[in-house]
């Protein structure tokens, strides 16, 4: 496995398109760090400071970083498909696979490659909302800082079905400006089907049910927006905008089942494909 890391990291590194991209995906999650500390005037009457509103509380703040950081994403998400169009560009996978690395060992490399990000993202995100809940937090019992600590699972697992999606459609098109292109397609394809299956029900509540298990929807719910929470913490008073934000173990499984499929399906492609 570590072979396999190193190596696609070398690729990676020499490149320079992708160290940029990499490095910025990287530090644009941290942002949130520069929003916990800004300071709104409000014309000289009063200023406004986002940290002491109580948004960055154990144990919501696992919530709404995790949240923000994940939409940055997109970023790493180029150099995936980079790692695959380059690879065809540059004719290094014909030569990988006569230097002696199978076809399974390939598709392998780029997985624990994305393992290896994802985990690397997660512990830096962990540990940025953990230093802020510490600053900002009233509450400092064990118990509550690490009450939802689920969302970095969640959080991690979101960035590996995302990328493992990515890398079928760089398998699947071999150029990178395509595989985003067909990223977008995929989103408007669920939309379109979630209009479908409401108009045909007459239900938003099935079509919702059903949209749910499409790839990206089914990443999407791993995390679900914080502003109702947000708000529902302000405002206790409004029971009528309660909702379920929790990470649940079938949205993990559902996530799972996806990201297995696309990685099998990455090997398929490969294998069948004359090179």
């Amino acid at each position: 496995m570590l072979r396999l890391i190193q190596l696609e990291l070398q690729k990676l590194w020499l490149n320079k398109a992708s160290k940029v991209l990499i490095i910025i995906s990287f530090i644009l999650p941290f942002t949130v760090l520069i929003l916990s500390s800004i300071k709104i005037n409000f014309f000289g009457f009063f200023t406004l400071e986002l940290g002491e509103l109580g948004i960055f509380n154990f144990p919501i703040i696992w919530h709404i970083t995790t949240f923000f950081a994940a939409q940055f994403k997109f970023f790493f998400a180029i150099v995936v498909v980079s790692m695959i169009g380059n690879e065809y560009s540059n004719k290094t996978l014909k030569q990988n696979l006569i230097d002696g690395l199978s076809k399974k060992e390939f598709i392998l490399s780029k997985f624990y490659t994305i393992v290896f990000f994802s985990l690397f993202a997660t512990i830096l995100i962990g540990l940025a909302t953990f230093l802020i809940g510490l600053y900002y937090s009233s509450y400092t019992e064990a118990s509550i800082i690490f009450r939802e600590v689920e969302f970095l699972l969640a959080y991690f697992l979101k960035l590996v079905g995302f990328f493992s999606l990515c890398l079928f459609l760089g398998m699947l098109v071999k150029r990178s400006a395509f595989a985003l292109g067909f990223l977008f397609i995929l989103y408007i394809v669920e939309w379109i089907a979630f209009g479908l299956i409401s108009w045909q029900t007459d239900s938003v509540d099935i079509a919702f049910n059903i949209k749910r298990f499409l790839p990206l929807e089914s990443m999407y719910k791993l995390i679900d927006q914080p502003i109702q929470r947000i708000v529902m913490t302000k405002f206790p008073e409004k029971t009528d905008i309660m909702y379920d934000y929790g990470v649940h173990w079938y949205e993990i499984a559902i996530v799972l089942a996806w990201t297995a499929l696309f990685i099998f399906l990455s090997y398929r492609l490969l294998k069948k494909r004359d090179l």
